[in-house]
């Protein structure tokens, strides 16, 4: 029986001479076998792209949003295509009559919403470069940002407003105008005229522009359309170039993936919107969504809350980072824990058996539309009952959700690979496909891939399994970081953008990320570990809401920081006899020692070598994120910044391991 090909090589391995690396095979999608598919020249820059999208559907719902209405949030409202580039039109002439001239740098800072997508795309048509500010980097970043690209102009949402007008943002006092994405308040106002910026209501921008129309100046496909900051896990954050051709490339490689498959996507989908536009993720499935007239809806503003926005606007499409949905299996597997056990063990039952017929290669909806219809339908409608598709991108899911969600939730369940360098895939997997998963897929439509040799690691990229650092090259990689060249110069070599991450090559053309390369450290027995793979599978025991691991090569054992579950850690404490708040729960020898054994399972349960298990734990009551040095926007952990807050317990842990008799 031959192998189903998902990435073909089309060149060969080459062994590492004169103390280079080797580097592996080159493989591309089997699309772009003979070479990328052309690209259409009348849809070469983002502009066109949604130029094309309104003429072709101006009447479709295009964006979404709810009011806050006598003290609950109302129904879902909608803006045509049509409508939202007559205020696009507005937006950018009001723009120009300020004399903004082609090439400036729009900051827009703030949740996602209709105005985001409007000031956007009014860059797009006026040649004008979009940076967003990121909402969760803190005020010094969006203070770096404004500085470091040269930012006139703020789009900005409301209560963003104080943060910069803040003593500590020095750099505001550079901006000329001020756009609120509503109103802003009359003491915001005469601040700002203070500093010497102008400000302006939503409305008033939209008026200034109708008084004074201008035509846009539209880009050619190599200008730059977007500097994208992203956090970067150390140091200061760092502006990625994406232009024109990048975006369409990454765009039309979509429609391209998307020709292969029976199930197409229509006018009728919707997206729901609440990763932040900020991040590649979430902007390039809003211009694709564009770009084919669907529509796409914003959560409104609280994450907490998502629920109810999945309830009332019942999207067909979902995206999200890892986190999102290991809570809604953490979710149904609470509701089963209350279920009786007859129940309980039919949903058991259920899912094993259709988990059978997909493996056995049934597409996931006629593995047992019987299953569905008694135990699944109700996972499905926790998601607004509408689902077809789900997307997990930003860090790699776990095999356990992975597969739960595809034998549950009704819908595909896809796990793609990219980074903001790559505007946005580099890979993507394919829907149906049980082969899959684990992995992230093959390469993209517009890209090539190939994986380096790592020595210090041990991973080759001509060895059984091939292994190494992913890179990448094609129409959507960037062009490098602004005002970086030393930097861009280190990840860029030969063409290639060095992706820092750890691919293992399938034979079947498919890339599984297995690491992170600076995330791996050597314990002082010469073993090598890596912490975030550790993270993740600690990470799945019910008692752990997040857990750091820690280990230096001084040391022979790891030990780690938990952030307790708060639900499952009360249920410990009422079967335990204890009683008290999370924090004095956490001080608890008991707390600490059921953490170790569960920590200890779940070592055991994925076969961990004995030097990969955690020796001691330190109690953390507070999630890693309400301290927002300690993790990036992506919530990726800041390893030094966690060692720093935590050096003292852990030396004192290590000190008390040490004194213990090795048993």
């Amino acid at each position: 029986m031959s192998m189903n090909m998902f990435g073909l090589k089309v060149e060969e391995g080459k062994e590492g001479q004169n103390g280079q690396p080797s580097v592996g095979p080159v493989y591309r999608n089997p699309i772009a076998k003979n070479g990328f598919p052309q690209t259409d020249p009348d849809l070469s820059t983002a502009w066109q792209l949604f130029r094309a999208a309104v003429e072709k559907y101006p009447g479709n719902k295009m964006l979404g949003w709810r009011d806050f209405k006598d003290g609950k949030w109302g129904p879902y409202l909608w803006k045509t295509y049509k409508e939202a580039y007559e205020e696009i039109l507005q937006t950018g002439s009001a723009l120009r009559a300020h004399g903004i001239e082609p090439g400036a740098r729009i900051g827009i800072y703030g949740s996602n919403c209709p105005q985001w997508i409007v000031a956007m795309q009014a860059c797009s048509a006026h040649s004008l470069i979009c940076v967003p500010l990121y909402d969760t980097l803190g005020p010094g970043a969006v203070d770096f940002i404004i500085e470091h690209a040269e930012i006139d102009i703020v789009f900005v949402q409301d209560k963003k407003v104080k943060e910069l007008l803040n003593s500590e943002c020095t750099h505001a006092k550079r901006l000329k105008l001020l756009v609120c994405f509503t109103s802003l308040q009359q003491e915001e106002k005469d601040k700002a005229v203070s500093t010497g910026i102008k400000p302006y209501s939503w409305n008033e921008f939209l008026n200034m522009g109708k008084e004074n129309p201008s035509e846009p100046s539209p880009p050619q496909p190599l200008d730059i359309c977007t500097i994208m900051y992203t956090s970067g896990t150390s140091g200061e954050p760092k502006g990625v170039i994406l232009t024109h051709e990048n975006m369409t490339a990454s765009v039309t490689g979509v429609d391209h993936f998307m020709e292969e498959f029976e199930d197409k996507m229509t006018v009728d989908d919707v997206y729901i919107s609440f990763l932040p536009l900020a991040h590649i993720l979430d902007r390039m499935i809003e211009e694709f969504f564009f770009h084919r007239g669907a529509s796409v809806g914003y959560y409104h503003g609280n994450i907490n809350e998502i629920q109810e926005d999945l309830m009332e606007l019942k999207p067909t499409f979902l995206a999200g980072v890892p986190r999102v949905y290991e809570k809604i299996h953490e979710g149904v597997l609470k509701a089963l824990g209350e279920l009786n056990p007859f129940r309980r063990s039919m949903f058991h039952i259920l899912y094993n058996y259709k988990l059978k017929w997909m493996k056995l290669g049934y597409k996931q909806k006629y593995a047992s539309p019987l299953a569905d219809l008694l135990a699944f339908r109700k996972v499905k409608n926790r998601l607004g009952g509408r689902i077809r598709l789900i997307v997990s991108g930003g860090a790699p899911l776990s095999t356990e959700v992975e597969e739960f969600l595809r034998v549950t939730s009704c819908g595909f369940v896809l796990q793609g690979y990219g980074l903001t360098e790559t505007c946005g895939l580099a890979t993507i997997g394919h829907p149906d496909e049980m082969s899959m998963l684990g992995t992230v897929g093959p390469p993209f439509v517009f890209t090539e891939v190939r994986l380096e040799e790592v020595p210090e690691m041990g991973y080759d990229p001509l060895g059984d399994p091939p292994r190494g650092e992913i890179c990448v090259r094609g129409r959507t990689a960037f062009t490098g970081y602004y005002k970086k060249q030393e930097l861009t110069r280190e990840v860029i070599k030969d063409g290639w953008f060095h992706t820092g991450d750890i691919g293992e090559m399938l034979p079947n053309g498919v890339v599984k990320i297995i690491d992170r390369k600076k995330n791996v450290i050597k314990l002082s027995q010469g073993e090598y570990v890596a912490m975030e793979y550790l993270e993740k599978v600690y990470g799945i025991a019910p008692i752990i809401e997040d857990i750091w691991v820690y280990g230096d090569s001084f040391k022979s054992m790891l030990v780690a920081v938990v952030v307790p579950h708060e639900g499952n850690t009360k249920k410990w404490a009422d079967q335990n006899g204890h009683k008290g708040s999370i924090p004095e729960l956490c001080s608890l020898q008991e707390l600490n020692q059921y953490i170790l054994l569960e920590l200890k399972t779940a070592a055991e349960r994925n076969k961990l070598r004995g030097f990969e298990c955690i020796k001691g734990v330190i109690l953390e009551s507070q999630p890693f994120e309400f301290n927002q040095d300690l993790v990036t926007a992506t919530m990726k952990k800041r390893r030094e910044r966690l060692l720093k807050h935590y050096k003292v317990e852990i030396d004192d842990l290590y000190q008390r391991l040490n004194a213990v008799p090795k048993r």
